[in-house]
């Protein structure tokens, strides 16, 4: 995991900062860009949520995503994805627009990306197995011999019992939901992993262990994270870089060092309140 420091941390968005690389985009020490976001905006009728909003995320790393509640997290995930249209901006996956791409390209750049939502989102009609083959049967063409195999791989990969695989989600608790939900996300198996709230609901040795099997994950596989979290302990333990979002856009971004530095007062507030101490010792 790439541990390098974005220097962007008096309150601005980053200068952009990028050089055109054999097709792609490389960043800060030519680490190669694999999202990029380019002035966004994004509202709901009267409401605009984001606004002038730039952000890069670097291969092979954890970055976490913060902000206070209700200032749009979650939504500049779902905006990536395509599931909220944006007013203006350019978003680029992979070094593409996503913008100019074909039906038949945005598929085969969303084949490279996988979702766990803040719930979950599993079918509640459907079992483990059955939910996590979803995508397999979208994008995949094989047998149901096969489709099986891959399915208890993932499940394993999680950490889950393979008696889970025939359980259905009405049937587990909610750090099985999360592990199931993520063995979906890693169906296909992405280069990128788009986490909302992973920790949401888990008590502190639940989570923990999460965090764990994400570091674990990570390393193994080489993915790249992009973490919408509020939980302290995640951003510590797990997290490469921080990127705060406040007032429609990025506030402040960096390391965990970088982020106590910060002269942000949201910030600050945030990373040396009493919570935060607890987990970090910051006294």
């Amino acid at each position: 995991m790439d541990q390098q420091q974005l220097a962007s941390t008096n309150g601005g968005s980053p200068e952009p900062g990028y050089a055109d690389d054999a097709g792609g985009r490389t960043g800060e020490h030519n680490r190669e860009i694999v999202i990029r976001v380019r002035d966004l905006e994004v509202g709901f009728g009267e409401k605009t949520i984001m606004k002038g909003l730039d952000l890069d995320v670097y291969r092979g790393e954890i970055l976490g995503f913060v902000g206070a509640s209700g200032m749009g997290k979650s939504v500049l995930t779902r905006t990536i994805l395509g599931l909220v249209r944006k007013r203006h901006g350019t978003i680029e996956v992979f070094g593409e627009d996503l913008d100019e791409l074909s039906d038949d390209s945005r598929r085969a750049v969303e084949r490279r990306w996988g979702v766990l939502f803040q719930q979950g989102a599993l079918f509640s009609a459907l079992t483990v197995k059955q939910n996590i083959q979803v995508p397999m049967r979208e994008y995949l063409s094989m047998s149901e011999r096969l489709l099986d195999e891959l399915a208890m791989l993932k499940i394993e990969m999680v950490g889950l019992k393979a008696d889970a695989a025939d359980k259905y989600p009405s049937d587990l608790s909610g750090g099985m939901i999360k592990r199931a939900a993520l063995a979906r996300a890693l169906a296909l198996d992405p280069e990128i992993v788009f986490l909302d709230e992973p920790t949401s609901g888990l008590d502190p040795i639940g989570a923990g262990e999460f965090d764990d099997l994400i570091a674990t994950l990570q390393k193994t596989l080489g993915l790249t994270v992009f973490m919408v979290t509020h939980d302290l302990d995640s951003l510590h333990s797990v997290c490469d870089r921080i990127a705060a979002l406040g007032e429609g856009r990025i506030i402040a971004q960096g390391s965990i060092e970088a982020m106590l530095a910060s002269d942000n007062a949201w910030v600050k507030a945030y990373f040396h309140g009493k919570r935060a101490r607890a987990v970090m010792g910051d006294s």
